[in-house]
């Protein structure tokens, strides 16, 4: 994955193809329940797809199988701690359980490849399931990134702007580098100002 792929990765804006996406995770693949529920789980916890995807079953599951509130991870690019706040993407996680029981699947890590369950799939087997949903739907901004952009948007926008509360699910340090991360161009910037009331 190159530099200028993944520079190329937004947000979905767009509640439409938002939607049009997590159809066609679940629907086009054959492990398509895993797929949505890595892209709901990045989206529910920002999470960076390397941590998503390496995050073992009992780190979201007590040994009974009763889902966590939430989940203490360090995250593998920065080295910070991390909770995990998971009531968000509690419905996705338990219909993914009660798949991966109907289809006999066991392995210690919580998304497994389909073909070597001892192993998680890795950042590079999901940057090819985004890319071959892009194709699907002729998107060209899909990839590993996606969800946690998605998420950190809709937190954003759903919040009142509060750019504050981003950072910390983020774990960034600076202002900049969220909103850039956010993919907030001249457009939206200018759109925002159109509704502020100057007097």
């Amino acid at each position: 994955m190159t530099k200028r792929q993944l520079h190329n990765v937004q947000p979905i804006k767009d509640s439409v193809i938002l939607k049009q996406v997590k159809d066609t995770l679940l629907d086009s693949f054959k492990a398509g329940r895993r797929n949505y529920t890595i892209f709901q789980l990045g989206k529910a916890t920002l999470l960076r797809a390397s941590d998503v995807l390496s995050l073992e079953y009992l780190d979201v599951f007590t040994e009974d199988g009763v889902l966590k509130k939430n989940a203490y991870i360090k995250d593998k690019k920065t080295g910070k701690p991390n909770n995990l706040y998971l009531n968000p993407a509690k419905e996705d996680l338990l219909v993914y359980q009660q798949w991966r029981q109907d289809n006999q699947i066991e392995s210690k890590w919580l998304f497994p490849s389909s073909t070597s369950p001892d192993k998680h799939i890795t950042t590079k087997q999901y940057y090819k399931v985004m890319k071959q949903t892009g194709d699907l739907l002729s998107i060209n901004y899909l990839g590993t990134h996606t969800m946690r952009k998605t998420g950190a948007y809709l937190v954003y926008e759903q919040s009142g702007y509060n750019i504050g509360l981003v950072m910390k699910l983020l774990n960034h340090s600076d202002q900049n580098s969220t909103l850039k991360y956010l993919g907030l161009d001249e457009i939206d910037k200018e759109e925002r100002l159109d509704k502020i009331n100057f007097g």
